[in-house]
């Protein structure tokens, strides 16, 4: 039988993994349209979940490294004749199937 502290810490944990799992598919789905950039990353998300749901800086950045790192996402430095210099980032085949996956499982921009 677990302790009590235990299973608080495993309902963490699973809580934890649906919301990173939750923000890993928003991402994907909005690069899955075309490369982009942070701020208009948060844009996109606020408008197309009607502004029920807005994704922190911090949130956003740990998301899209852990996504780079896992070989979905790639970044790159678009020019500056835009004003500042901005990271870009576009989805890569491997991201492409692991939105795919989870599009098929329901999950979408649209349910959040």
């Amino acid at each position: 039988m677990q302790s009590k502290e235990a299973s608080g810490l495993a309902e963490t944990t699973i809580r934890s993994d649906l919301i990173r799992g939750s923000i890993d598919a928003m991402l994907l789905q909005v690069l899955s349209a075309h490369d982009n950039y942070g701020y208009e990353i948060i844009k996109t998300i606020a408008q197309r979940t009607g502004g029920r749901y807005e994704l922190k800086e911090p949130s956003l950045y740990t998301s899209l490294k852990r996504l780079e790192r896992d070989g979905c996402v790639q970044s790159y430095w678009g020019d500056a004749s835009q004003g500042a210099r901005r990271k870009y980032y576009r989805i890569t085949p491997a991201g492409t199937t692991r939105w795919r996956s989870g599009a098929r499982r329901g999950i979408s921009l649209t349910v959040c």
